[in-house]
């Protein structure tokens, strides 16, 4: 299996293991999954667990002895281990669960190339020394590059729990303030598809109110995405963005959503 790839870089490691888990989430849609309990209203499925497994064998394959950490399996491999990547298996588990094909595969090498598998359109949006870019099913047309724009007006906002910047900062003050509702329209998908989504243009914004993003699986592969893409990516309050809340958007979208958190009403 080594041998299948034999001289690819890391980039495109990282699309092949996003490509290995959205192969097994695909397969899977439709049937009935028993959840697998996590705390405080989170589960998994068994989806979640054999996507990993997928992108797991293909890490392994490839860099033999890079470290792993996943959100289902956590850490993998030496804890001293010079390269470490961040996998979110299923983000949209609960999408998933109940028949909506709004999800995505993450795959993120720490300070390294990133990707993200739409399982059900065959896209792979994905970076490679700082540039962004998308792939279609099976290479398709080629690689395309990204750039994020305002012109679809349709804004990602995260509502989930907890909400860490209330009173100061809660999505659903955005989405009732007046400027928001006369310029915008709210959606609410699965968060790293929705990062994608700005990244290639197909949404305008991502807004989210959450606690550990830095790092995290489900948030790195997107967020690095949307960077490359020439995105801007900050806090909601405008500083650089940290353990909490952000938004990612084209300069003109980002700067009229900030306008409406940094004054409330």
């Amino acid at each position: 299996m080594i041998d299948t790839y034999a001289g690819l870089d890391d980039a495109e490691i990282a699309v092949a293991a996003a490509r290995a888990g959205a192969e097994v989430v695909r397969d899977g849609y439709g049937r009935r999954h028993a959840p697998i309990e996590k705390g405080a209203g989170d589960f998994a499925t068994d989806v979640d667990v054999a996507a990993e497994e997928a992108i797991l064998g293909v890490v392994r394959a490839a860099r033999p002895e890079d470290a792993v950490h996943g959100e289902e399996g956590g850490q993998r491999g030496a804890a001293d281990a010079e390269r470490r990547w961040l996998v979110d298996p299923l983000c949209g588990t609960l999408n998933y669960a109940v028949g909506s094909m709004l999800v995505a595969v993450n795959v993120a090498l720490t300070d390294g190339p990133v990707a993200v598998a739409d399982p059900f359109s065959g896209e792979v949006f994905f970076t490679r020394e700082g540039t962004a870019w998308v792939r279609g099913e099976g290479g398709q047309g080629g690689d395309t590059p990204l750039a994020p724009t305002a012109a679809t007006r349709l804004v990602d906002v995260n509502l989930d729990p907890p909400f860490p910047g209330a009173p100061a900062f809660r999505a659903v003050d955005l989405l009732a303030h007046p400027r928001f509702v006369e310029g915008f329209r709210p959606r609410v998908v699965s968060s790293t598809l929705a990062l994608a989504w700005v990244a290639a243009g197909k949404r305008a914004a991502y807004v989210t109110d959450g606690n550990g993003l830095a790092g995290s699986v489900h948030f790195a592969a997107g967020i690095a995405l949307c960077r490359a893409a020439g995105c801007v990516v900050t806090g909601v309050d405008g500083a650089p963005a940290g353990e909490s809340g952000r938004a990612a958007a084209d300069a003109e979208t980002h700067g009229a959503l900030l306008s409406m958190t940094r004054r409330r009403g």
